[in-house]
């Protein structure tokens, strides 16, 4: 099953696409040897026998030998071809003049391989998430839009029968990978190329059965083989990616492997550094200029905490200062990757982006170049940019500017209209074409930095100025309900800070004060927001904010629950817990948390039965609106 990301990835956009394209590109060749002893790779997809002639290399630098008007000399006059001075780089000097970034979303890493098979045209799988065939003048107007850099996420299981052992990558599908790589050669950009989501078979490395993950890792080397053959002729501009978000959690997955989601995380991190480690060595073995490529290193699913904790080791490597490591920044996920939350820029909002921003520097200090691979603000439900969209974007650049970041738009004809060759929103354009690597050229190292910190600290200050955050004094209790809609478009103040304002426009709540022992409601209506309805649930809990320090020991005995003003039937005993011994909780529906907590306590005295999963996602359905009663009294 995709994340929250992948599904945002997949629609992000869509309703911007209003006709298909019927334009095809023919496609160039490119050299592939598969190698004929991979573990467990069986035979090259029938119809890809022909001879293949050389890797097209980076001609953006090269020159055509000339000859008389005759066309008779014996010896043309040839002028050289610059040396590829790029790899003399360190990966922290690289991040620099990779400039802004722009993804090629939804299109090379659109995962038809269960609806259109193996044997499809390439441009089939490209255009099955409503992109339009990719072309030279696309990516010529995201550089002249101001990007210096082009991450294209590839989804190369489309055309491979992994399910059967044969992991051969079919020949036309890395040529039109090598020919999109090409397009953004010829436009003068850096180019990075990695595995994204690929229908989840990452899952099979924490499969229960050892034939099942000795298979996975058989999968990955080939397929990092035959992709490293193809390009390694390509100039320094292009970049190789180990994963995209599937390094940690997805490792247990259960798309390809049923029997998957046998890995603690503990267990997720030592074999996300393995895989790592594999991928830098075997990228080095394929020789050519693979030997001193930039490589870039997922981080654990691509999260700043996850990566930079202690159990995230970066590999070794034969080349020195040749290693970045790449990670996301989708927060708050309401505001980024969906339409529930529609403003951005509270004191609370620029310091939880500065200080997740800032702890990646460390990277950096230790001589790794920095790539935030995906970034973003959803639109509004209108599909306008959102309230607050180039403030968000001004305060991210600047700290990537100022800690010297390569960031890397998420779009998929979203913002960057693909068929229009532009942005929609003239504030957006504006402010991305003013922060590509030729615009910032203008100022010294010195000067970038200078200007970042100026920019960022005059809106921290205005954040100040215009904001009147809420905050709940120490001796006053509320109970409320923490809600996530199934597909992440409707939400109101989850986490263990009450937060009023955090929810979706239209959301009307009854939140209620506690004073004491007693029998309280809380409630949600959703008529007034954009769908009428809140489509089933992915994370909800009844929190009692400070229920912990005032009224300690008390239990939550849920006596009713009304959904569309019928009752519902609770699937379990709720328990009451804290995760922070402040805020007071009973999970409504949490699939993160296995079982209950040392502490936990129910009305009866015991845990049997007890669940966090009091309501049942699948027949849910559609909710206009919640309602809880509950009694509130110290355990007996």
């Amino acid at each position: 099953m995709k994340s929250k990301n992948e599904n945002f990835k997949t629609v992000f956009g869509a309703n911007r696409i209003k006709r298909k394209s019927s334009r095809i590109i023919a496609m160039t060749l490119l050299s592939l040897l598969l190698l004929s002893g991979f573990s467990g790779c069986g035979n090259k997809t029938e119809g890809n026998d022909a001879a293949t002639p050389t890797a097209v290399a980076d001609t953006s630098a090269e020159t055509t030998p000339t000859l008389p008007a005759d066309n008779t000399a014996a010896t043309p006059t040839v002028t050289p071809v610059p040396a590829d001075t790029g790899f003399d780089l360190t990966a922290v000097e690289l991040t620099k003049l990779m400039g802004n970034g722009i993804n090629l979303g939804n299109t090379m890493e659109a995962w038809g391989h269960s609806s259109l098979g193996l044997d499809a045209d390439v441009s089939s799988y490209e255009t099955y998430w409503g992109q339009p065939v990719t072309t030279q003048e696309i990516i010529d107007s995201m550089k002249a839009a101001g990007f210096d850099t082009l991450r294209i996420p590839v989804a190369w299981t489309n055309t491979m029968d992994f399910e059967n052992g044969d992991y051969t990558i079919r020949q036309d599908y890395l040529d039109r990978v090598g020919e999109i790589i090409q397009y953004a050669l010829n436009a003068d950009m850096y180019v990075i190329v990695n595995d994204h989501w690929d229908g989840g078979w990452w899952g099979r490395f924490g499969s229960a059965t050892e034939e099942i993950r000795t298979a996975a890792m058989d999968q990955y080397v080939a397929m990092w083989t035959q992709i490293a053959d193809a390009y390694k002729d390509y100039s320094s501009k292009l970049i190789f990616e180990s994963a995209n978000e599937e390094l940690g959690s997805r490792l247990n997955d259960t798309d390809f492997a049923a029997d998957s989601g046998t890995l603690s995380e503990s267990e997720c991190y030592t074999l996300m550094n393995q895989i790592n480690q594999t991928f830098v060595d075997l990228i080095r073995s394929t020789g050519g200029n693979n030997e001193k490529r930039f490589l870039l290193i997922a981080g654990y699913n691509t999260d700043i905490a996850k990566t930079t904790s202690s159990q995230f080791v970066m590999p070794t490597d034969t080349q020195e200062n040749k290693l970045l490591v790449s990670v996301h920044y989708y927060t708050p996920w309401g505001y980024c990757g969906n339409e529930s939350l529609a403003t951005w820029g509270s004191v609370a909002n620029y310091d939880e982006q500065n200080s997740l921003l800032s702890s990646m520097a460390s990277f950096v200090d230790q001589g790794y170049g920095v790539v935030i691979g995906e970034y973003a603000v959803a639109l509004a439900a209108d599909g306008s940019a959102k309230e607050n969209t180039t403030d968000f974007f001004t305060n991210f650049l600047d700290n990537c500017d100022y800690y010297n970041y390569c960031p890397m738009l998420w779009d998929c004809s979203s913002l960057f209209i693909r068929r229009d060759l532009g942005f929609f929103d003239a504030d957006v354009a504006s402010l991305f074409l003013n922060r590509s690597y030729a615009a910032q050229s203008a100022f010294t190292d010195e000067e970038v930095v200078s200007n970042a910190k100026a920019s960022m600290d005059l809106s921290y200050e205005n954040a100040v100025a215009a904001d009147v955050p809420f905050v709940l004094p120490d001796d006053q209790a509320i109970a409320w309900i923490m809600f996530n809609s199934s597909d992440w478009g409707i939400m109101y103040s989850v986490g263990d800070t009450y937060d009023p304002t955090a929810k979706t426009g239209g959301l009307v709540t009854t939140d209620t004060e506690i004073t004491g022992e007693g029998t309280y409601t809380v409630a949600l209506d959703f008529t007034g927001t954009g769908n009428g309805t809140a489509n089933s649930v992915a994370f909800s809990a009844l929190g009692i904010a400070n229920g912990e320090t005032l009224f300690p020991g008390y239990v939550v005995d849920i006596t009713e629950v009304l959904v569309n003003g019928e009752p519902y039937t609770l699937a379990g005993k709720p328990y009451t817990t804290s995760d922070n011994q402040i805020c007071t909780r009973v999970n409504l529906y949490n699939e993160w948390v296995g079982s209950p907590s040392t502490g936990a306590r129910t009305t009866d005295g015991t845990l049997d039965n007890a669940t966090a999963l009091l309501f049942d996602k699948t027949t849910l359905g559609l909710i206009k609106t919640l309602e809880i009663t509950f009694t509130y009294a110290p355990a007996n």
